[in-house]
């Protein structure tokens, strides 16, 4: 640990119940050149804290009379810039967790060496000594534009978004497949004083655990064959910005151990490397699984656990925000037409209500892929059921003369044949009839049909 000469200006009041642990942490501080002052339990902190001159506060979360969380509360009522590091035994990890959500800073799970102690602190300074970012102006209320929504909850949800995300704390995002878990996290990233900075994202599911370690972490030259020269890894990429661990969940056990270091002390070991290296990293993590029942499962550590879950949110699936899918459906429409060259074909009531019968088991990523492939097939002014191919049965719509959608999957040229000989078959081999229902004309229609070689009965 390295003494820096300027801590003597540094006050910092320590509040434990615990006598020994007092006297140690005062140790430990005063060998790096910080003032301390001591209390012994939450209300004589607080007594000693309004006083005044104090740069920092460490303070133990359990205690009587007074418990921790009341006192960083009051704390951040009275000095809301005044930075609270607080202490946890592992049983009451949950309220720590707790504590980061009302504003503190960090905390350090009990028993933690003199570095993990140090380096906290230092960290807190470090991240106060440059001019603050400036927060934004207040804002119309309603979600930013890049996350549409119209749903009551997720204007709820867009505003807790909003809260959290000038703080420093890890946030687990949590969400089925396709519920746009990387959007928030850029979101996230965007609305917070590290938008400036890099936004590193690694998929944590994509690669095997050696590729994935040196992904994080990087390696040095000649650490294994066919490292040839030095690589930065994506947390030192990232530095003063954001990392988003995407299907955290899958990442080796091995690795999570290393994971938990970095998380703890804010550092990272290259692959071959001699020395750590600081980094300062807001780190987001999502996943689509219970990552409680991987946990039970001895699947996911539950240390790492709760240094990822500090700020949970939870992303709503499609089905659950059902009045967003015409708002959806039409930014899909309208970014797929304008990335074709084309006008925005008019949505029509059939369809919009055959969208809304659909369960949506992929959610708004299944959303814009049935959308891009339906405005791909559609040649016309409006967009019929006839152009919707779903992955799952929904049934028949209730259109009398309408095409029911259809299960496919193949190629373009696949998909389009498919619909225009079911759309054929429906309307009874009418080919005026068929084209009215396809949203094309009767040339266009007859063009296709000469393409095709099975076409005698028509």
């Amino acid at each position: 640990m390295n003494s820096t000469k300027n801590n003597t200006a540094k006050k910092i009041l320590v509040v434990d119940d615990e006598s020994e642990m007092r006297l140690a942490l005062e140790a430990t501080l005063e060998r790096e050149g910080f003032t301390t002052v001591s209390a012994k339990e939450g209300e004589e902190g607080l007594r000693r804290f309004q006083e005044g001159g104090f740069d920092l506060v460490i303070s133990d979360v359990k205690m009587p009379k007074m418990s921790g969380v009341e006192l960083l509360r009051a704390i951040k009522r009275q000095s809301p810039g005044t930075e609270v590091i607080m202490m946890t035994a592992y049983g009451d990890i949950d309220n720590a967790v707790e504590t980061m959500k009302e504003g503190a800073f960090d905390y350090l799970l009990k028993p933690f060496s003199a570095d993990i102690l140090v380096c906290a602190v230092n960290r807190a300074f470090l991240l106060r000594e440059p001019a603050a970012a400036p927060r934004r102006p207040a804002q119309a209320p309603g979600p930013a534009p890049s996350i549409l929504t119209q749903s009551p909850k997720m204007r709820e949800l867009m505003a807790y978004v909003d809260n959290i995300a000038y703080s420093k704390s890890t946030v687990l995002l949590m969400g089925e497949t396709g519920t746009g878990k990387e959007l928030f996290a850029r979101y996230i990233h965007q609305q917070s004083p590290r938008a400036g900075k890099p936004f590193m994202p690694i998929n944590c599911a994509a690669l095997p655990e050696g590729l994935l370690e040196t992904e994080m972490f990087g390696h040095e030259k000649g650490a294994f064959t066919g490292a040839a020269q030095t690589k930065e890894g994506k947390f030192q990429l990232a530095h003063q910005g954001t990392l988003l661990l995407d299907e955290v969940t899958e990442m080796p056990l091995t690795l999570q151990a290393k994971l938990l270091r970095v998380l703890q002390e804010h550092e990272i070991d290259r692959v071959g490397g001699r020395e750590p290296i600081p980094v300062d990293v807001r780190v987001i993590a999502t996943t689509n699984r219970d990552i409680r029942k991987r946990v039970r499962e001895n699947l996911f550590r539950e240390d790492l656990y709760y240094r990822l879950n500090v700020i949970p949110v939870k992303l709503m699936p499609l089905r659950e925000r059902m009045e967003d899918l015409p708002l959806l459906a039409r930014h899909f429409m309208e970014v797929n037409c304008r990335a074709n060259g084309r006008a925005v074909p008019r949505l029509a009531e059939e369809t919009l209500s055959l969208l809304q019968k659909y369960h949506w088991p992929g959610n708004i990523r299944e959303l814009a892929n049935i959308i891009e492939r339906a405005v791909l097939l559609c040649p016309g002014d409006t967009l019929l059921p006839a152009h919707l191919f779903f992955d799952e049965d929904v049934g028949a719509t209730d259109q009398p003369g309408a095409p029911s959608p259809q299960i496919f999957t193949g190629t373009l040229q696949e998909m389009e044949k498919a619909l225009i000989l079911k759309t054929l078959e429906e309307a009874g081999g009418n080919r005026t009839r068929a084209a009215q229902c396809l949203g094309i004309s009767i040339r266009t229609l007859r063009n296709k049909l000469n393409e095709y070689k099975n076409l005698s009965s028509y």
